[in-house]
């Protein structure tokens, strides 16, 4: 299938920027003694026909042992075809921009960086090429087993951990041994029941004849990698400083076993995470706006506080409410929060019958209880053809949940008591609507980290003890994974008839349902099309 001319700008732009955030400047064969770290020569110097390698995060292996290696073995006349597979575009864009460096490192002719648009039954499929003089090429592909078919040469697999079918892709991959070909199967820890955790064990029992590599942040400091940062970065070297940096890097961590699993390479026990990345990363919808609003502690006594939210609904809440589409059903969801945790507060209407996507969502940090009541009623009175709310109704949530029920009756407020069978039947309930292509979410990073916080625990999905730093640089407890699952268990609820009258609105808020001298706004709202 051709692209346009904007997709494929596009698609390439992508690499070119991602090269540019990869370091402050680009480092020349040159610049540096020996380009190839020790860990990187070391898997350069194994000719093993399969390679499996268990790293830390970010010290450059994809870099300097894949493409470094993939753009040489594609140059060579004897060499062969080159297949690599991370789990997203970001990925692919970043490998092959990093074999185009290494190409013009090695003074190899090769093409400029061509970009294909494949389709198939669910979704478009970009994938990066290069053509080397050689005859040879280096192809970035999706995270799609049948990816592998009709090709031959050698295959890349990168965070492997972290793929939606893992076992389906290296099954796959294998068949490239048929006729000489090579497999590499590389990736950080992601749970000790993972599969390629259990793929890494059974190499390490003997139970399988592969090459098995090891480099933890440890070895990689031991190895120069620090060296290398300030090299990139234009900071001076001390041992000093390579010290506070390893301290900081780990302190980036919320416990001891996320730093184990991130860093050292040992895996956590029965912490698979229950949704992929590349699961959350197809639900993405572009455009969901996020409100966040956060107050110091003295917020609780200040005497104006419930006219400050009015002024801040007003502002910021009301012309999200406005931008909605009519004639669709809506639900809301909330994951309540008072001082240590956010409060998530997620908005979605029905695109269409079945496909439900995210209007937007409210993060709210350390807001009194009556301020947090405001601005739900808000939302409740003024979204259009309002069918359920699900709240989250445990410890200082349940008071949230109970006013609300009061206020908007039993047939629109379902107040959930969370308890393991809950999560064991809704969790697995909502990732099927997302495999289905039925849900289009606000996937930023700090709902991806959220959801990847849901973990297998005894054979059910169930919430982590961990905390995650969100953008901000404050902990998260995987709130909007329950926003989520709450948001999408309110859309399976059985529906009421639109066409009520509410009580009236506490607070100085005006509401859309006639208690204000506010002119109603239905009818005015732009329709959106769908994804």
């Amino acid at each position: 299938m051709s692209m346009t001319t904007s997709e494929r700008e596009e698609a390439l732009q992508l690499v070119e920027d991602i090269q540019r955030m990869r370091a402050t400047r680009r480092l020349t064969p040159t610049e540096v003694p020996k380009i190839l770290l020790p860990y990187q020569a070391a898997w350069h110097r194994d000719e093993s026909p399969v390679r499996l390698c268990k790293k830390s995060r970010r010290i450059g292996f994809s870099w300097g042992s894949l493409a470094a290696e993939a753009a040489l073995e594609a140059a060579l006349a004897k060499g062969m075809d080159q297949f690599y597979m991370g789990y997203n575009m970001a990925m692919a864009a970043e490998f092959i921009g990093d074999c185009a460096f290494f190409a013009r490192a090695y003074q190899l002719a090769a093409s400029q960086i061509g970009v294909t648009l494949l389709k198939d039954e669910k979704r478009d499929i970009v994938t990066y090429k290069i053509q080397l003089a050689s005859g040879f090429k280096i192809e970035a592909l999706s995270s799609c087993p049948y990816n592998w078919r009709s090709r031959q040469g050698h295959a890349r697999i990168d965070e492997a951990a972290f793929h939606e079918n893992l076992q389906e892709v290296i099954k796959g991959a294998l068949a490239f041994r048929m006729w000489g070909g090579r497999i590499d199967i590389v990736s950080t820890l992601n749970g000790e029941d993972n599969p390629f955790t259990v793929l890494c064990k059974d190499v390490e029992a003997g139970k399988l004849p592969y090459s098995l590599h090891k480099v933890t942040f440890d070895d990689a400091l031991a190895q120069g990698f620090y060296q290398r940062v300030c090299l990139v970065t234009d900071k001076e070297y001390s041992l000093t400083a390579e010290e506070k940096y390893r301290e900081e890097i780990y302190a980036d961590y919320p416990t001891p076993e996320d730093a184990n699993e991130e860093l050292d390479c040992i895996a956590k026990r029965g912490s698979g995470a229950f949704f992929t990345r590349l699961l959350l990363e197809h639900c993405h919808g572009e455009g969901i706006p996020r409100l966040r609003w956060q107050q110091p502690a003295e917020f609780v006594i200040e005497p104006d506080r419930l006219e400050i939210a009015s002024t801040w609904i007003q502002d910021h809440l009301k012309p999200l409410i406005d931008a909605m589409p009519t004639g669709r059903r809506t639900v809301y969801s909330q994951d309540f929060g008072r001082s240590g945790d956010l409060s998530v507060n997620w908005v979605w209407h029905e695109e269409r019958p079945g496909r439900w996507r995210q209007s937007f969502g409210v993060e709210l940090r350390n807001i009194p209880f009556d301020v947090q009541q405001l601005i739900t009623f808000y939302i409740l009175d003024n979204i259009p053809l309002f069918q359920k709310a699900a709240f989250d109704a445990r410890g200082n949530g349940q008071s949230h949940a109970e006013a609300a029920l009061q206020k908007y009756g039993q047939g629109r407020v379902e107040c959930v008591m969370f308890s393991a069978p809950w999560y064991a039947e809704w969790f697995p309930k909502y990732k099927q609507a997302m495999e289905g292509d039925l849900l289009r979410l606000d996937a930023n990073e700090d709902v991806i980290a959220d959801h990847r916080m849901v973990v297998m625990v005894q054979g059910r999905p169930g919430i982590s003890g961990a905390r995650v730093k969100g953008s901000d640089g404050q902990y998260r407890h995987g709130d909007s994974a329950v926003a989520g699952v709450l948001a999408y268990f309110a859309t399976c609820q059985k529906r009421t008839e639109y066409g009520y009258t509410p009580a009236e609105p506490s607070g100085s808020v005006p509401s859309r349902n006639g208690h204000s001298d506010i002119d109603d706004d239905s009818g005015r709202w732009p329709q959106q099309g769908a994804w």
